[in-house]
């Protein structure tokens, strides 16, 4: 769930954003389990000792909001791998109050147990190995500060069985004893540091309040963790993490990572923190646990892509900073610190960010407008922090909980029915290979046309232009890409047998420039264009040489100047066949390779360990060279004589 936003400040400019959360909001908290080594070993053994799984790169991950473990699973084999994500956040995974609000379980009750409203423990933990055999992580929101209310509809029944009340505060594994005095938390707190006390020892709602600061309740709070990593989830996103100490969340983790200084793939445990920024709050002291979620990126997605408070995507940069130079006028923490969003399920049900899913009547981002997938596309092509995609429900009334017909029919994902499947819109989707294959390099050649026109590259690997106007955008852009043909992912990847573009081409010149026209907002195109040398197409190039003279274990090889011949490395180059018999027989084969590209290579005579290069060629530059033929093309270089 979320913690309280009341005010937010920055250099020149505040943002205020009033959020009031009823018993929902109180859905904070907090978490016990208790880490038996029998349970340990039972919770682990399905992963094979020394496992070693080919995770997808990090850079991207989902929040798959109220998704449950069966359905998480079908996605993870079915889409999220396959498309490069390379984690999910997953609910609450622990036993709650039941209630037909979606913040039900945001109200925990039995830390030991983990059948939930999303599942039972055995399907959370099929879930999680299928998705790491997909590639994909599995982050956990845990809730660790505050425990359920008012009894639920059950009558004070949670979704194992377990019962609690909340006027004697009794609960499985606490009682009084473990719990702050009952005061509550005022508007007034929120505003000044003098306000952090009761910020983080009051009843947010009403809502118990452990004593995190007590050596026992940490002790619950990381056997919990513990359990959670002993079934094999990655990481953590602390819910509500402002009310709670952060020295205390210093010694739990430290605990946590001395009996289990790794996941059980061998990784970091990722952990990151909700902090929404107030006047109360020292983000700094949070800084040492984990990232944490910067809300000042969830703020001005919003202002620049609606264009409020004098905001424009123009004005990003000096809002936020600029490569290795961040902070800029709103003071945005260093990208190592931050994790970032468009929306999340609470700003998109409050007001305070873009809107994909909310039909309560509030503005939609997604309806007249593309806002919301330019603002994504942004996010995924930027590289600023980590990234995150909300995916969650189309709702009409903010409490809202979970819709009950499934993600699927017949297998199918039905996308924008019920769930929104914002992760598998393809432009979006396509973006997060766009920002594995461009992570480290700095965004350079930053374009405008209009303040809601932009384009820029990350170093020589990405483009993208986005244009959040009426108008069609039309310009030569420096791109800093090699020459070649492209496919403009927003539209569509390279076709099946990568030769060719299953939607628009585009073509970048010899000097790195291309011509493009960005289409205007309004119509049913996405209006943006995006590309990246993972999406170079390829023609087809014969290769053909005769009398290499060679001897018993050399096979003749084209090597040159592109992925495809190896890089000038001869055991990477390409191995031709043998047409016929004999020692000067030809050699032939096909190779796809980079569209209207100038290309460079030798033929070499190879035996596995020792290389004979042609030699004595006349031209210029000593290889043979060609321009490659268009995308989808072929040719022939039938070289004749091996050059000794």
């Amino acid at each position: 769930m979320s913690d309280t936003v009341r005010s937010f400040a920055h250099p020149a400019r505040s943002v205020s954003s009033v959020r009031t959360l009823a018993a929902r909001s109180a859905s904070l908290r907090h978490p016990l389990t208790q880490l038996a080594a029998a349970c340990l070993m039972g919770a682990a053994s399905w992963m094979a000792p020394g496992a070693a799984w080919a995770l997808n790169p990090s850079d991207t991950s989902v929040q798959m909001f109220q998704w449950k473990w069966k359905d998480l699973a079908t996605e993870c084999t079915q889409f999220l791998g396959p498309a490069g994500y390379g984690a999910i956040q997953i609910s609450p995974p622990s036993a709650s109050k039941v209630t037909n609000a979606w913040w039900g379980v945001y109200q925990p009750v039995n830390y030991t147990s983990f059948n939930s409203v999303f599942g039972t423990e055995a399907e959370l933990k099929s879930m999680i190995q299928t998705c790491h055999t997909a590639g994909v992580r599995v982050y956990a929101d845990v809730v660790v500060n505050q425990l359920a209310g008012d009894s639920s509809a059950s009558a004070g029944v949670a979704s194992d069985g377990s019962t609690w009340n909340a006027a004697t505060l009794t609960y499985p594994y606490f009682s009084a004893n473990d719990f702050h005095s009952n005061c509550t938390i005022q508007d007034a707190d929120y505003n000044a540091a003098s306000g952090r006390s009761n910020v983080q020892n009051c009843r947010l709602s009403g809502m118990p309040d452990l004593k995190t600061e007590s050596a026992y309740v940490q002790g619950q709070i990381v056997n919990y963790l513990s359990t959670l990593i002993g079934m094999g989830v990655d990481g953590f996103r602390i819910d509500a993490a402002k009310h709670q100490p952060a020295a205390a969340w210093t010694t739990m983790l430290s605990k946590l990572k001395t009996s289990r200084p790794t996941t059980l793939l061998g990784e970091p445990i990722w952990v990151t923190q909700e902090i929404i920024p107030d006047g109360e709050v020292q983000r700094s002291d949070y800084l040492p646990n984990g990232t944490l979620n910067e809300y000042r990126y969830v703020y001005l997605m919003k202002e620049a892509f609606r264009n409020l408070n004098g905001a424009t995507p123009a004005s990003i940069p000096s809002a936020m900073g600029t490569w290795n130079n961040w902070g800029g006028t709103w003071g945005f923490l260093q990208p190592a610190q931050a994790t970032v969003f468009v929306n999340n399920w609470d700003s998109e049900r409050e007001g305070t960010s873009l809107n994909a899913s909310n039909l309560s009547g509030i503005t939609n981002d997604t309806q007249g407008s593309h806002r919301y997938d330019l603002a994504n596309l942004f996010m995924l092509a930027q590289g600023y922090g980590e990234a995150q995609l909300h995916s969650g429900y189309r709702f009409s009334n903010k409490d809202q909980g979970r819709p009950s017909a499934s993600p699927y029919v017949n297998g199918a994902a039905q996308i924008n029915v019920n769930w929104d499947f914002v992760h598998r819109w393809p432009h979006i989707a396509a973006l997060v290979k766009f920002r594995s294959a461009s992570r480290g390099q700095a965004i350079e050649n930053w374009t405008t046309g209009s303040v809601n026109q932009i384009a820029f590259s990350r170093g020589k690997v990405g483009f993208i232009a986005l244009n959040n106007t009426s108008a069609a955008w039309t310009k030569s852009f420096y791109t800093g890409l090699p020459a070649g043909t492209y496919c403009n992912v927003v539209r569509g990847g390279k076709n099946a047998a990568g030769s060719g573009c299953s939607a628009d081409a585009v073509t970048v010149d010899a000097k790195g420039y291309a011509t493009l026209t960005v289409p205007a907002d309004g119509g049913t195109a996405v209006p943006a264009v995006a590309f990246y040398t993972g999406e170079r197409v390829s023609c087809s190039v014969t290769f053909t040489v005769n009398n290499a003279s060679t001897s018993v274990g050399q096979t003749v090889y084209v090597v040159g100047n592109q992925t495809a011949l190896g890089n000038w490395t001869p055991s990477q180059g390409v191995p031709l066949s043998i047409q016929g018999s004999g020692a000067n027989a030809t050699w032939s084969g096909v190779v796809a390779l980079p569209a209207s590209t100038a290309i460079q290579y030798k033929y070499v005579k190879w035996n596995g360990s020792a290389a004979v290069w042609e030699s004595g060629l006349s031209t210029s530059s000593g290889n043979h060279e060609f321009t490659s033929c268009a995308a989808g093309g072929s040719s022939t270089r039938a070289d004749g004589a091996f050059v000794k």
